[in-house]
């Protein structure tokens, strides 16, 4: 029994050696067949991806003329200052020249624009558009530059809790490149903000990367590094953190694009100056009906408008546009911009001392008014 034992443990011994050796030759051959990507050398990091989408990201300085008096010789000489600073993002290079997008209000007012790129080389910026109410403007930079333009992504296909990164110069160009990382906190907000346009409400991407003062016009960029936003406001208030809004960049692109073709962006044109009813001395709403508690008061009026050619005035009180109530001048222009399009009828319903009126005008651009 031992030597059967033994036999059979010896048998054993082999098949199991034999048997060994086939599946190592097998897998070995299945390995062999396999083909193994180096994931080192041919992945390419987020940091990687920061880094291309940095270049794309440059500084701009808002220069303002002023006055300096001497006390000596009594004399007065101008001085371009600075007077804020901003990011901006290349989203186009040409043999002769490259394109920013920025918002309005760190180019606003400005006599010149310094625009430093992510190199350190400082060229001067020439203004080609902007539109205040949606805050964006579009710089020319002339020269040949070696510089990737960004990435055009997609911002309809963000959701809550998509990974995002803000690159811009936050404080200043000290802190140029400065790379802050969150998520999408919400899409399709709605807030409203207040521009040298009037008061105006922007869909705006809400996020918790850190957006500080001078990361405007800056790059909201996703894990692709494709630019989905452009940085434009935070809520700053005591005890409120991480609430920081870009502009989704499908509107900027639309807006881009009239930018480029018109210089603004054309809109209807009404040609009157408005304010609240309560803005206003009540001497103004004497006459106007009891029910009537909400409108706007015409304080400006342009003569050569198709509202003057209706015979509107100041001191009128308009109450609805095509049977729209209006309650202020925002929702004024919020009617206006995105109800009726230039060459549209605009019914006007209004009082004047007292008196309900209706007007029928058509529309005119803005475009048209500045030519």
């Amino acid at each position: 029994m031992t030597l059967t034992l033994s036999t059979h443990l010896d048998t054993t011994q082999t098949q199991t050696e034999n048997t060994t050796e086939e599946v190592a030759n097998a897998t070995s051959e299945t390995v062999s067949n396999i083909e193994v990507d180096k994931v080192s050398a041919t992945s390419t990091s987020i940091t990687d991806v920061i880094a291309e989408t940095s270049e794309a990201v440059v500084g701009i300085v808002n220069l303002q003329t002023q006055q300096q008096n001497n006390m000596f010789s009594r004399q007065s000489t101008e001085e371009s200052v600075e007077s804020g600073t901003g990011s901006g993002v290349v989203y186009e290079v040409t043999e002769n020249a490259a394109y920013i997008i920025t918002n309005n209000h760190v180019i606003e007012d400005a006599q010149e624009l310094e625009v430093t790129l992510y190199d350190g080389q400082t060229v001067s910026g020439e203004l080609m558009g902007t539109d205040a109410l949606t805050d964006i403007a579009i710089v020319k930079i002339s020269g040949n530059f070696d510089v990737e333009p960004v990435k055009i992504g997609d911002s309809s296909a963000l959701r809550s809790g998509d990974q995002v990164y803000a690159i811009g110069n936050p404080l200043g160009l000290d802190l140029s490149g400065t790379v802050t990382q969150g998520i999408v906190s919400a899409v399709n907000r709605s807030i409203e903000v207040s521009t040298s346009a009037g008061d105006w409400e922007i869909e705006v991407i809400q996020t918790d990367a850190a957006i500080n003062p001078g990361n405007s016009g800056g790059a909201l960029i996703n894990a692709n590094g494709e630019l989905v936003g452009i940085n434009s406001l935070k809520v700053s208030e005591d005890g409120v953190e991480g609430l920081g809004f870009a502009i989704p960049v499908n509107q900027v692109t639309t807006i881009v694009d009239e930018l480029t073709a018109n210089g603004e962006v054309v809109r209807p044109y009404v040609g009157v100056g408005l304010a609240s009813l309560d803005e206003v001395s009540p001497y103004y709403l004497e006459n106007l009906p009891e029910d009537i508690t909400e409108g706007v008061i015409i304080g400006s009026l342009d003569e050569s408008s198709a509202a003057a050619a209706a015979g509107l005035e100041k001191a009128d009180i308009i109450t609805a546009l095509n049977g729209t109530v209006i309650t202020d001048p925002s929702a004024f222009r919020n009617y206006l911009y995105t109800e009726v399009t230039v060459g549209d009828k605009l019914t006007i319903t209004y009082y004047h001392d007292g008196e309900q009126r209706t007007a029928e005008i058509t529309l005119t651009s803005n475009q048209t008014t500045n030519e």
